[in-house]
C-alpha cells in the first residue's frame, strides 16, 4: 500500500512559484512513477507531468512545458513539482498519484494523495 500526501499549495501571484511535494511512507517508493494531475471544479482531472521511478524519465503537458518542473528525492521517498511563471489558469487542486507502471498521462494510477489547492490571482 502506498500513501501519497500532497502539501506546498497556496494563494500566489501571476508569475509567482511554487513548489509542490508529494510524500511517501511506503518503504518500496522507489519503485513506483509519479504524476501530477491538476482538477477544476466541473471538469475532469488533468494531467501535468510525470516521472518515472529512477527519475530518468520525465514528461510535461504542454500548457506546462518550460515553466513546471517535476523532480524526485528517492531517498526522501518525495517527488516535487517546481511550478514558475505561474499563471490564474494553473488555478486548481493538485494531485500526485503513482503506480508501478509508466503511465504516462494516463489516470488509471492505483494511488492517489488527497490533493493540494493552488491559487493564481491576477
Amino acid at each position: 500500500q502506498v500513501q501519497l500526501i500532497e502539501s506546498g499549495g497556496g494563494l500566489v501571484q501571476a508569475g509567482g512559484s511554487l513548489r509542490l511535494s508529494c510524500a511517501s511512507s511506503g518503504r518500496t517508493f522507489s519503485h513506483y512513477a509519479v504524476a501530477w494531475f491538476c482538477q477544476v471544479p466541473g471538469k475532469e482531472r488533468e494531467f501535468i507531468a510525470t516521472i518515472s521511478s529512477s527519475g530518468g524519465n520525465t514528461d510535461y503537458s504542454d500548457s506546462v512545458k518550460g515553466r513546471f518542473t517535476i523532480s524526485r528525492d528517492n531517498a526522501e521517498n518525495t517527488v516535487y513539482l517546481i511550478m514558475n511563471s505561474l499563471k490564474p489558469e494553473d488555478t486548481a487542486v493538485y494531485y500526485c498519484a503513482a503506480d508501478l507502471l509508466l503511465l504516462g498521462n494516463s489516470t488509471r494510477y492505483d494511488y492517489w494523495g488527497q490533493g493540494t489547492q493552488v491559487t493564481v490571482s491576477s
